[in-house]
């Protein structure tokens, strides 16, 4: 029986038989102040089950949530291969093995011209068929942690500024010191255009799993198929792709590496100061 039928008559149900217990009932057994509120009760049940045809699908989670907690999943968590180059995973006492493969491209669409742009969609729906396995293509933008580029930068213009004190205090030629503080000025131009705005990353990559009694097997499985789809993917489009191996594929399975909280962080600090000024 569909969830909403059941609800609504469910409702009605309960509001009878509170209606029953109500009327029917010796006072004795039930007082009158017992009974009116009993038939408050079922009228507000009433209201429940007509109220249920049109909000059945918030009424339903609200019945079905037994505590403040909801369970996304019942699945078991994924982890890492000792390997480093393959996601694993148990399904139904197997285990599933996926690899991921990143597909390196040198040009855009913006630069193409018409001819170029067919035949770059020919290569593209070559790709289907480069494993009779299924084979997942996607590309995501996501957000570049730009952090210790920054920590870089911030220590190339400290010793920047530690030498030009140097040259300052002592005899250093004037030649000498104008090209400290050239660049010096260089590398907090550079940090302030870098910090000025969030830097996007466009990667395309390639998935494809395996799956095996062991989990060495499934492995093994996986890594055979990926070199045969790299081997497809090179040849069709003339690049050269590579499997994607330690805490780099937690960047498609992790949400938090498609955008990094302390990137993030700062953002919003920056945003922050600057309502306030």
């Amino acid at each position: 029986m569909d969830s909403k039928i059941f609800l609504t008559f469910g409702l009605l149900g309960v509001a009878l038989v509170l209606f029953f217990i109500a009327v029917g009932a010796p006072a004795y057994f039930v007082p009158y102040p017992l009974k009116i509120l009993l038939l408050l009760i079922s009228l507000l049940f009433d209201v429940a089950a007509f109220a249920a045809r049109r909000y059945s699908y918030i009424m339903l989670p609200l019945l079905k949530q037994h505590s403040k907690y909801i369970v996304l999943s019942n699945e078991e968590p994924y982890w890492l291969s000792s390997s480093g180059d393959s996601v694993i995973k148990r399904q139904k006492g197997e285990y599933v093995a996926t690899a991921y493969i990143m597909v390196p491209f040198y040009r855009s669409g913006t630069e193409m011209n018409e001819e170029e742009k067919l035949e770059y969609a020919r290569q593209m729906s070559r790709l289907v068929g480069v494993s009779s396995d299924p084979v997942r293509f996607t590309t995501e933008l996501y957000l570049m942690n730009k952090d210790s580029y920054i920590d870089e930068l911030k220590t190339a213009i400290n010793n920047a500024e530690n030498e030009e004190a140097q040259l300052t205090q002592g005899d250093g030629k004037s030649e000498q010191l104008e090209i400290v503080r050239g660049r010096l000025t260089m590398w907090r131009n550079v940090l302030e255009s870098s910090s000025a705005a969030s830097s996007m990353e466009l990667i395309t990559y390639a998935s494809i799993s395996a799956s095996g009694t062991k989990e060495y097997e499934a492995v093994s499985l996986v890594q055979q198929k990926a070199r045969e789809v790299m081997s497809g993917i090179g040849s069709t489009l003339g690049v050269t792709p590579s499997v994607v191996t330690g805490r780099e594929i937690l960047k498609f399975v992790e949400p938090e590496y498609l955008i990094p909280f302390s990137t993030i962080s700062q953002q919003m600090e920056k945003k922050t100061e600057e309502q306030v000024i």
